[in-house]
C-alpha cells in the first residue's frame, strides 16, 4: 500500500529547490499521490517548474534568513519537508568568496529552513528528507565545496535525527548518483565524458529525476515510519564500483 494513490492525501508538504530538477520531480510525485505542495525556489514560473493541480510554485531565496522565515513561518503544519536547493561551481569553489557561497546554499539552508520550519513539523509529526550526493562519500578535485557540503549534509542528517527524534520527527537524506537534471546537461552532452560515467555505473545508464523522487516518497511514508539518520544511495550502484 505504500505508493496507493490517496497515500498522501490530507498532508502538506514543503519542497525547497522545488522548481527544477529532482526538486521538481519530488513535487510532482508528492502532489501525484494527493499532497498539497508548495514548491520552493528561483525562476518559479519558469519551463522545469512543476505544473499540478495541487502544486504552488513560489519564489524562494535559502540565503536570506528574514525571508525563510517569513515564508515558513506562515505554515501551520508540514508533514514532508524536502531539502534539495543546490548548486555548483565547479573549480570557482576555490575561490573561498564562492566555497562559502556554496556552503552556504547547499548546507547552512538547510539548517535555516528546518530551524523555521519545526515547529510546524512538530504539530504534523512530519519528516524531513534531506538531499545530499554521491559526493558525499568521496572528494571531487574540480568541486571542493560541494562535496564538503554534501558530506555536511549527511553528518546534519545524522544530528538532527537525533534532535527531533523525541518530537516524533524523522530525519533522512537521499545520495543521488548521476542523475539527468538540467544541471547535468552539459555533461551528458559530452559523449565521451558521459560514457565513462556510463561504464562505471552497474545498471548501466544515468538515473532520472523520479528515481530520487520516488525514494523520497518512501522515505516519507508510513513504510518507514522506523527509519531516521540513514543516507540511502540511489544511484544505479556506482559506489560499488
Amino acid at each position: 500500500m505504500t505508493f496507493s494513490p490517496g497515500l498522501m492525501d490530507g498532508q502538506r508538504a514543503v519542497v525547497v529547490g522545488g522548481t527544477s530538477g529532482i526538486g521538481a520531480a519530488t513535487a510532482l510525485r508528492l502532489a501525484h499521490f494527493g499532497a498539497e505542495v508548495l514548491a520552493l525556489g528561483l525562476n518559479a514560473s519558469g519551463e522545469h517548474a512543476p505544473v499540478h493541480e495541487r502544486i504552488e510554485s513560489r519564489e524562494f531565496d535559502v540565503t536570506d534568513d528574514a525571508h525563510v522565515r517569513a515564508v515558513l513561518s506562515q505554515e501551520a503544519s508540514v508533514h514532508v519537508l524536502v531539502n534539495c536547493a543546490g548548486i555548483s561551481r565547479d573549480r570557482e569553489e576555490y575561490e573561498l568568496e564562492v566555497f562559502e557561497h556554496v556552503l552556504n546554499v547547499n548546507l547552512t539552508s538547510i539548517m535555516r529552513v528546518c530551524s523555521a520550519t519545526i515547529p510546524a513539523l512538530i504539530r504534523a509529526r512530519g519528516s524531513i528528507i534531506n538531499v545530499a550526493s554521491m559526493f558525499s562519500t568521496f572528494g571531487s578535485a574540480d568541486r571542493p565545496a560541494y562535496a564538503a557540503s554534501k558530506g555536511g549534509v549527511v553528518q546534519l542528517t545524522k544530528s538532527l535525527a537525533q534532535s527531533y527524534a523525541a518530537a516524533k520527527v524523522r530525519v533522512n537524506a537521499v545520495a543521488p548518483g548521476w542523475i539527468a537534471t538540467p544541471l547535468s546537461d552539459n555533461l551528458r552532452r559530452d559523449q565521451a565524458a558521459s560514457q565513462k560515467i556510463v561504464d562505471r555505473i552497474p545498471l548501466g545508464d544515468w538515473g532520472e529525476p523520479v528515481d530520487i523522487a520516488d525514494t523520497i516518497v518512501f522515505l516519507a511514508s508510513p513504510a518507514a515510519r522506523y527509519i531516521t539518520g540513514v543516507t540511502v544511495p540511489v544511484d544505479g550502484g556506482y559506489l560499488t564500483v
